[in-house]
């Protein structure tokens, strides 16, 4: 029997939150300068204040929501106030993270105006290295009051007269990490960031707090937990996955994060229950993405040159946030520029990588309402490729190759097999209301026209599989109106680079639904169906 998809518009999960389509700016190699502020470019590319015009033109193609700034490790011993006022009096200071130079050119007031032209909303991360809550506290002052107090006024004075209202402020950044400026055990984080949420809302009881989280399945996300779920709004995770020149390894990378997703809901719930919490408090994905630091060191600016398998990883990982929409409310692509990222400048214009399609589908296609979809599978199936495969001689529904990573081992090992996180055939699907394709948690309009959107990849370097779609009793499809985009090239290893693209999405639409759809090596489709 074939990998199945199973879907009924009844089984919901939670509304899609655009927030999971969120960036990640960090001073860090060239993200800031070079990447989305180049005063100093000759070719046309930016506006009055400096900015890369085509660095906006595509992420708004992104339809980015939020961007996190200003770090990453950079923020740990960042001092905001080096990065207002004049720039001609704005110090330049020894960057402890990346150990560079930092020059303060680009700070507050040109992150705030810049996610303004992105329509984007700022989220902060707060120094809680070598910042103190006194610095906090003023940086919160001045972005956000109306009062005639010192720090208010100095925004006044750098001609910024209304309160930036900036929503969103992260407690830290991967605080329990040993490269971190100023790391912290759990338990002497946890007194600390209690007492800066205190003091915090104590300024602004209207912002948003997120708790400084690890992996999910860390002993630190319980203990931070534990404590603080009462006084923040989400909790964030960090990950990335890693390819180490392994298509397997790396397409198969995000189940760790689903994993991870799946334990801190359980234990915010936890934690809500002992606590007598009854609000919610979400996940904050603010850091994930592909990432090999031996290809691409952090310390030489991390430019990754993604291929075809990196899109794959990519779809992937944006599966598991639709999968998990009742819990993950945020999600940062870590970053948005030349820095691991899906866009890559020069001073005479950029290109788009193959990780840029996938965002671009998601984003743009994959809101509405999530749905439970169930993948039945057996222990044969019907698939096309090469023969011999030694990762299928087991089971060519599942990957069973020697070098699984060993928590995706023990993940694939204790789950039943529609749940495996090893599938070749990954998906997620979502329940989609077109005529309010920008209102996507509006699930009530006057409107009938619905649809079903199935993002599936086939992350099988070498078969396709031909993959029966079944729909629930209620979900009657128009067999003639169906849309295909696809992400896929010939070559696991193709790339876009300067001289051209070789990685896009290609369109199809009208196609005729027959019941099966045919899912090609190493690619990836959201499949548009009308329902009649």
């Amino acid at each position: 029997m074939p990998p199945t998809i199973h879907i009924d518009p009844a089984r919901t999960i939670a509304p899609v939150d655009p927030r999971i389509y969120s960036g990640f700016t960090e001073h860090m190699g060239r993200c800031i300068y070079g990447g989305i502020y180049d005063p100093g470019n000759q070719h046309g590319l930016v506006d009055e204040n400096g900015y890369r015009t085509d660095v906006l033109d595509a992420l708004r193609e992104l339809r980015v929501p939020v961007v996190r700034y200003p770090g990453g490790n950079f923020v740990s011993s960042y001092r905001w106030q080096d990065g207002i006022g004049p720039k001609d009096q704005r110090p330049r200071r020894p960057e402890l993270a990346w150990l560079t130079e930092e020059s303060n050119q680009f700070g507050t007031d040109e992150f705030i105006h810049w996610c303004r032209l992105l329509n984007a909303e700022p989220f902060i991360c707060l120094n809680m290295g070598t910042g103190t809550l006194e610095d906090a506290l003023g940086w919160l002052e001045y972005c956000n009051s109306s009062a005639n107090t010192h720090y208010a006024n100095l925004r006044r004075a750098n001609g910024h007269p209304e309160p930036y209202n900036v929503k969103y402020w992260a407690l830290g950044n991967e605080m329990w990490g040993p490269w971190q400026v100023g790391q912290l055990s759990a338990e002497d984080y946890t007194k600390k960031a209690f007492q800066w949420a205190k003091a915090l809302r104590l300024l602004d009881p209207s912002i948003k707090l997120v708790s400084c989280g690890e992996t999910g399945f860390s002993d630190w996300d319980r203990v931070t937990l534990k404590t603080l779920a009462p006084v923040v709004d989400f909790h964030s995770l960090h990950l990335y996955t890693v390819s180490q020149n392994n298509h397997d390894i790396n397409v198969m990378g995000p189940a760790a994060a689903e994993k991870g997703i799946e334990i801190t809901k359980s234990l915010i719930e936890l934690a809500k229950i002992e606590a007598g919490v009854e609000r919610d408090v979400g996940v904050c994905f603010d850091e994930w993405n592909v990432w090999d630091p031996v290809r691409a060191p952090g310390e030489k600016g991390a430019e990754e040159h993604y291929d075809l398998s990196d899109a794959i990883a990519v779809a992937s990982w944006l599966n598991v946030f639709i999968r998990k929409a009742d819990i993950v409310k945020i999600a940062c692509i870590a970053q948005s520029v030349n820095v691991i990222s899906p866009i890559i400048t020069s001073p005479r214009g950029l290109f788009k990588q193959t990780t840029y399609y996938p965002l671009k589908l998601f984003a743009n296609l994959m809101q509405g309402m999530a749905l439970d979809i169930h993948i039945s599978t057996s222990s044969s199936s019907t698939s096309k490729g090469e023969e011999g495969d030694n990762d299928d001689d087991e089971d060519t529904n599942f990957y069973t190759g020697p070098t699984v990573p060993p928590f995706i081992a023990h993940l694939a090992a204790h789950t039943p097999p529609s749940a495996r996180p090893t599938r070749w055939i990954d998906a997620s699907a979502v329940l989609a209301f077109p005529s309010n394709s920008h209102n996507n948690n509006n699930n009530n309009n006057n409107n009938n026209t619905k649809e079903i959107r199935i993002a599936i990849v086939n992350r099988h370097k070498s078969l396709s599989f031909d993959v029966p779609i079944l729909f629930g009793p209620e979900a009657k499809v128009n067999e003639e109106q169906v849309t295909v985009h696809e992400v896929w090239s010939p070559e696991l290893g193709d790339r876009n680079g300067w001289e051209g693209e070789k990685v896009g999405v290609v369109e199809r639409r009208g196609v005729k639904w027959e019941g099966v759809w045919g899912c090609k090596a190493h690619s990836f489709q959201v499949l548009v169906f009308e329902l009649a």
